[in-house]
């Protein structure tokens, strides 16, 4: 199977991408910080995954990143952008309460959390992938490491903590003046929202992923989740089988 790639206008007329795989019940997939909708869900195999068990995968390039546009202005980042990005995706592609599923990796993860909780998006089943409580609760000091790999990016060497952003950053081609202002664009949530996210959602993690806190953990205080180990770390577990089996397994139960 082939995907489709497409355009549409967001809430504020920035042109976004998005890539859909497949026919059936829709799943909006939400890609990680500085990825894309290739690189999380269409390289390694998972939206043809999906696709392959009835689902029609729809895969967002959130703005600055893919092919979606990167603007400049500080304008274009109001509070919650990425959020209206889903949100003006799912109405663009006529997804109705309960009528579709969403998934979500890393930032994708935080951004899907932000919409099911203050009540924009209302999936039938949640997917929750390389996230725990600390990625949702201390985003501040994780936007802070980020933002120094922007600042200092043309310094950093091998050998520091930031190089493995660095360098992954720069593969990507990101526009590194669009995303420091993307990431002032996000706040933290307030974990007491957590009871509002009443649907089955699995919380789907790399075995050694401990970058965003317990995947466990943020598991326990859902109504309605359990947890979901699949092999590697943050960055790679998106690359492995398992990880789209698990979220195809989920969904299609």
């Amino acid at each position: 199977m082939t995907h489709v790639t497409d355009h549409f206008a967001s809430f504020d007329g920035t042109r976004l991408a998005f890539h859909t795989e497949g026919e059936g019940r829709p799943v909006l997939l939400l890609h990680g910080l500085f990825s894309s909708a290739h690189m999380n869900w269409i390289k390694w195999g998972h939206g043809a995954r999906l696709a392959a068990a009835g689902f029609r995968a729809i895969m967002l390039d959130f703005r600055v990143h893919g092919m979606s546009d990167a603007p400049r202005e500080a304008s274009a980042y109001p509070p919650g952008v990425l959020v209206r990005d889903a949100a003006a995706l799912a109405e663009h592609c006529g997804l109705e309460p309960g009528g579709f599923d969403l998934v979500g990796f890393s930032l994708g993860a935080r951004t899907a959390i932000h919409a099911v909780g203050h009540g924009i998006l209302e999936p039938r089943r949640l997917a929750i992938c390389g996230m725990g409580v600390a990625g949702l609760a201390d985003w501040e000091r994780r936007a802070d490491h980020f933002k120094r790999v922007i600042d200092e990016f043309d310094t950093i060497k091998p050998g520091d903590p930031a190089y493995t952003a660095r360098t992954f950053l720069k593969s990507q081609g990101v526009d590194r003046v669009a995303a420091r202002l993307l990431l002032d664009a996000m706040d933290d949530f307030d974990l007491a929202r957590l009871s509002d996210i009443t649907m089955p959602t699995a919380l789907i993690c790399g075995i050694e992923d401990e970058d965003n806190g317990s995947a466990e953990e943020l598991a326990a205080l859902l109504p309605d989740a359990r947890y979901i180990a699949v092999p590697g770390g943050h960055l790679n577990s998106v690359t492995k089988p398992e990880f789209g089996e698990a979220i195809a397994g989920f969904l299609a139960a």
